[in-house]
């Protein structure tokens, strides 16, 4: 299965009609992905048929978010709640632990399902950190094992789907390509792989990038 981030409804169109089976909408591709505009959510037509997850994220930078960044975190649910498919996002307290208040937000989403984002991947500990998101309700993790991208974290995420896989879904992502989606899907194991499949300048997806990786994951079957 293929999940692909989209920054702007052109790629959510792109992304549909190249055979991705769900959409994590954000804005600003260059800072990781922040919240989405009321306007995407107007400019979403009832053609797009699969499953639209947005991320609430107030800025860009680290995950350690003020009172008044998370209470715009609570207000950004309640506003996409009546259209999303469901939420992606992810808070770090003072010592880049997984913060309490996460379990607030994934409440207020229910009964949406709620994806941690690769907030994860700056945890010191992932096992504790993984049994803490599951603790907290949260259906999916987007990680890349810990490391800069899911290449180099693949052994790590691998041992994450052995040990907490039945409980949790692991999504792996960072640098997700054609390329490697095929060798990144067997040594992981996990069902969801995640990519941008942007492959120049810009914010756009790259149509045919989509095509191949699904593709190559029709190997793995």
């Amino acid at each position: 299965m293929l999940e692909i981030a989209c920054f702007n409804l052109a790629s959510v169109t792109v992304a549909t009609k190249a055979g991705a089976d769900r959409i994590e909408l954000c804005d600003d591709y260059l800072a990781g992905g922040v919240t989405p505009s009321i306007t995407s959510r107007n400019n979403i037509t009832e053609a797009i048929t699969i499953p639209i997850n947005i991320m609430i994220r107030p800025r860009a930078g680290h995950f350690n978010y003020s009172t008044a960044e998370f209470e715009q975190m609570k207000s950004d649910i309640k506003l996409h709640k009546s259209w999303a498919n469901g939420f992606v996002f992810g808070i770090l307290d003072s010592t880049n632990r997984v913060d309490e208040r996460n379990q607030e937000l994934v409440q207020l989403a229910d009964p949406l399902p709620c994806t941690f984002h690769r907030a994860i991947d700056e945890v010191e500990d992932l096992d504790e950190a993984v049994e803490t998101v599951i603790a907290y309700g949260f259906k999916s993790i987007l990680t890349s094992g810990g490391m800069k991208n899911a290449i180099q974290g693949a052994e790590r995420v691998a041992v994450l789907q052995k040990t907490h896989g039945e409980k949790i879904q692991l999504i792996l992502g960072g640098g997700v390509r054609g390329i490697n989606a095929l060798e990144l899907k067997r040594k992981t194991g996990v069902d969801w792989l995640h990519s941008a499949a942007i492959t120049k300048s810009g914010e756009e997806v790259d149509y045919e990038e989509v095509v191949k990786i699904k593709d190559v994951l029709k190997d793995y079957y």
